[in-house]
């Protein structure tokens, strides 16, 4: 078994007070996703941002988060270079919240978690609806394949070793299962 693999799922961290595992050290795309956005508040703010909330105590008020825990995960936000800050107001000093083009990739995620949501969720229907604005018409966003353009589900992909791939990849991990 790889003891990278095993050492970084057991890092423990303290942020705010909980104890959570680090992914830092993980050969995994999705483990170093979770990194950035994988605390629970995250996705939720940048939602508001993606929906034209910009603003610190607009995001607090919709949310209903802590102070000190909003300023933290923009901090963060902001350090991992999914928004950037912008000053609006000197005095008192005031900033804008907005999507770098690393933060807009994070829409097929937030649209994958909202239709999910939608699905499993919302017995009474979803709660926002997304329009595509050039035909006008209620869009649900589906995967397809670069290449032919297909469409695509769990069940026609499959996962090979990529060129970041750790020692003994996929491979490894299949022969342990």
């Amino acid at each position: 078994m790889d003891s990278r693999a095993l050492s970084s799922v057991t890092q423990p961290t303290t942020v705010g007070g909980v104890e959570r595992k680090s992914f830092a050290d993980m050969s995994c795309s999705v483990a170093q996703c979770l990194e950035v956005v994988g605390e629970w508040w995250t996705m939720l703010i940048i939602r508001d941002v993606f929906l034209g909330v910009h603003r610190f105590d607009d995001i607090q008020s919709r949310l209903g988060i802590s102070r000190n825990v909003l300023n933290l995960r923009l901090r963060h936000l902001v350090d991992s270079g999914i928004l950037v800050k912008l000053p609006y107001s000197e005095h008192p000093p005031r900033h804008d919240y907005r999507l770098t083009d690393k933060g807009r990739d994070l829409w097929p995620v937030l649209t994958a978690m909202r239709q999910w949501g939608d699905t499993y969720a919302a017995p009474d229907g979803p709660p926002v609806e997304v329009v595509h604005t050039r035909c006008d018409h209620i869009a649900e966003v589906v995967l397809v394949c670069s290449s032919c353009r297909e469409p695509i589900g769990p069940r026609d992909v499959r996962a090979v070793d990529g060129p970041g791939a750790a020692p003994g990849g996929l491979r490894s991990a299949r022969a342990r299962a």
